[in-house]
This record gives C-alpha cells, structure tokens and sequence, in this order.
C-alpha cells in the first residue's frame, strides 16, 4: 500500500483540499438513539473508494471484523465480517484508555480533582510506594495521562507483557504499580505503560467513591445512548482502566463523534472542550504513532486515534468531520492496515463539504461489499 512517507504525503494534500473546500457545511446530526445512514455522496464522500477500500479486506483476507465510516453523525458504510455481526459486542483493548482519559476530564470539571500537576501519591492518599525518591514524589497525574511516568513498567509488548502478567499475579495490583522503581525522570521520555492507566482509574475511584464503569454510566455513557457495556474490575475492585471494555462499534463511534464536536452532544458539554483539545494534541514524541497525547495517539497530519491491540481503532479527522472505527483481530504484522485503509481509501473518498450528485452505482458496488463481507467464505462452506 505504499511506503509511509510517500502515504503522509498524500494523506497530508487530501486533507488540505477537504479542507479549502467551501459551501455550506451540514450541521452534524446526534445519534443518541442510533445513528442514522446517508449515501457517501449526500455526505460528500465517494462510493466507489469504500467499496474499493472493502474489496481490499476481502481480497487480502485481513481479520477485520468490522470497519464504520461516519461523517456529520451520519453512517456512510457499516460493514461486518463474518462471523462478527451488526450489534455485537468487542472487546477494545486499548481504547479503553482513551475513555479514561475522558473520565479524568470530566472528573476535574466536576471538581473532584484539582488539577494534572497534582502529585500521583497526592491523590492516592494512604498509599505507600516503595523506592520513593524526588522523582517519583514529583510523579503528576499528567505524566501517568502522557506515558511518561518514568516507571521502570516493562508491561507493554516490547516486553511480551512480561510486567502485565507480573502485576496481575500480584495481590495488590495498584500497590504493585506504585512500588516500581523509576527508571528515567518523570516527563522526560515516553513509555508505553499498562499500569499508569490503571493508576488512572484507582485515582478517579479515589476522588469519586465510584468506580470507572458506574461514574462513565452517569456522566459519559448515559448522555451519549451507550448502555449494556461491559468493562470488569480487577480483585481490589478496581476497574481496569487499561483494556477490558466491550462495547458495539456503534458505541465507539460515539465516542469518536464525541470529539470530533469537541465534548459537545447534542447541546450539553459532556468532556470540556479544553480537554478535548488537551487530550488530542502531541504532548510527546511516541513509538506506535508519531505522538501522544492524554491516552489518545496522535498523527502528524492531523488526526488522532484510539487505538487496541489486535486492530481496534477510533479514528477522529477533524479537517474531514470524519470518525472511523475498525474492530479486529489482527497479527501483529496486519496491525496497521486499519490506517492505511483510511489513509489510502476512506480519506481520499472525502470529496466535498457538501452534497456529491447521486451516484446508485457506486452505492449499488458499495453494498454488494458490505453484504458480501458479511458472508461464510465460499471455501468456508
């Protein structure tokens, strides 16, 4: 599909044309009780890249279960792989982050912190950390939001999750977090790290005396139409605030058309616009993306992701008021073909800001690819 360079390039002019484009711009619609359908072309976009873009998955048998598209708050494709199913279940992995990260911003808006240059064992009052030095005193809220804590974690892939597994095993897995040794100074490098998310939501049960899943039901799930997902705690009873939630690719999307309008739904600031815009914007050079932010990944040409293992994506592309989400189970060496689908189809297929003219074969090609995703492969029969 390309070499990297060559593809930001292409994606960086894309984004530049959709966004001279002028016209009158479709207020963006609220799927709170479902998300309503339009053709690609009624929301600008052009049918044939999608259905391009689905030919793909099924020519090159990627384990995608699942890829939406959705512009203004209107689904243009919502395509599903067999076996997976419209309004199932997936587990995000990793994405489930991006939705601490809202909680903690709603958390502080709400006043129950004061604010992310707050020490860590500031806000874990009672609880001891072994190793303590100047550098893990000085250990803030913001570093365990950026991955760049300066914990000696080890509980990432690139350790084969040897410090997940470590942690899990443990009777106390926030004590077991706070005891690590520092490995670099706090802020000073990034370091993709399980744990500090977990941190995360012991913090918000601390300030809140709710866990994650009850304080994201009254205040994040509930203004949005999300209900029904599942997202367990660990033996302390502490939501585990690294992984873990299942949602409907329907429901991630929501999140995803969330940011996009900036927090706002539908009248009501659920997420501060400000912490949107915190969370969204390169804080640090990172590893699997060009850049972090508060749980959110970053790219250099201009949009940001949640991002899971195996696959899972909430793409946000504010210059195209697009929100894309892909569930899968991908190989690690598939891990990106999410991104260059967007990249190479479904960004490019964002032509205008307004209305295309109709266009019943590209639709036509369009379905016949969603159906035919949805079916048992031939060989399979």
């Amino acid at each position: 599909m390309g070499s990297p360079h060559f593809r930001r390039a292409l994606l960086a002019i894309a984004l530049l044309l959709i966004a001279g484009c002028t016209g009158k711009v479709p207020a963006p619609t609220w799927p709170t009780h479902g998300w309503p359908t339009a053709t690609p072309e009624e929301q600008g976009m052009d049918s044939w890249q999608l259905a391009d873009m689905l030919s793909v998955i099924q020519a090159q048998r990627l384990a995608i279960d699942s890829v939406l598209v959705a512009r203004r708050g209107y689904l243009v494709a919502d395509a599903y792989v067999y076996p997976f199913s419209q309004g199932r279940q997936h587990t995000v992995y990793s994405c489930t982050k991006s939705v601490v990260s809202a909680l903690i911003g709603i958390a502080i808006d709400r006043g129950y912190i004061e604010s992310v240059e707050q020490p860590v064992l500031e806000l874990l009052p009672g609880q001891s950390a072994a190793h303590l030095d100047g550098d893990k005193a000085r250990m803030s809220l913001e570093h365990l939001l950026t991955m760049s804590t300066g914990l000696d974690c080890r509980d990432s892939y690139l350790y084969g999750w040897r410090g997940l597994r470590e942690m899990r095993q443990s009777q106390d897995w926030v004590q077991f977090v706070l005891d690590l040794p520092m490995a670099v100074p706090p802020g000073s490098t990034f370091e993709y790290c399980n744990g500090a998310s977990l941190l995360l939501s012991a913090i918000l049960q601390q300030a809140t005396d709710v866990n994650a899943l009850a304080f994201a039901q009254d205040h994040l799930f509930k203004p949005l139409g999300i209900s029904g997902v599942t997202w367990p705690t660990n033996p302390q009873g502490v939501t585990i605030g690294y992984s873990e939630l299942h949602m409907t690719p329907h429901d991630m999307a929501k999140i995803g058309h969330l940011y996009l309008n900036k927090g706002q739904w539908d009248g009501v600031q659920v997420v501060p616009a400000a912490w949107v815009e915190a969370s969204t914007r390169k804080h640090i050079p990172a590893t699997l993306q060009d850049g972090y932010g508060y749980q959110w990944w970053t790219d250099d040409s201009g949009y940001y992701m949640a991002l899971g293992y195996a696959g899972q994506f909430i793409f946000v592309v504010p210059k195209a008021d697009l929100v894309v989400v892909f569930t899968s189970h991908l190989e690690d060496e598939d891990f990106y073909a999410p991104q260059r689908l967007l990249d190479e189809y479904i960004i490019p297929a964002v032509r205008s800001s307004t209305s295309l003219p109709p266009d019943p074969q590209g639709v036509a090609l369009l379905d016949s690819g969603t159906k035919a995703l949805s079916q048992r492969p031939s060989d399979e029969r």
